[in-house]
């Protein structure tokens, strides 16, 4: 997890909340497209075009996508396991 102090979060908030919303509102088939593109704008505005920079993003990428595994989809595979048995 992104672990930022608290007093540091409210700046975000309101902004990731109408995001959310907006994204959520969307029909299911459009959200991972929609999605791919505000972070790629994202990341393209926040980090210059440098190799440098290029990897250090690619590393954040990867650090999102474990973080999001250890944190939401591997204690839903727990649960589900427990519910249905283990392979």
């Amino acid at each position: 997890m992104p672990y930022i102090s608290r007093d540091k979060r409210p700046k975000y908030e309101k902004v990731l909340e109408e995001l959310i919303g907006i994204l959520k509102s969307l029909p299911v088939e459009e959200v991972d497209g929609e999605l791919n593109y505000v972070v790629t704008k994202i990341l393209k505005e926040v980090y210059p075009l440098r190799y440098f920079h290029l990897n250090r993003a690619m590393g954040v990428l990867e650090c999102i996508k474990q973080e999001f595994y250890r944190r939401v989809a591997a204690p839903y595979e727990d649960v589900k396991m427990r519910e249905n048995g283990d392979v």
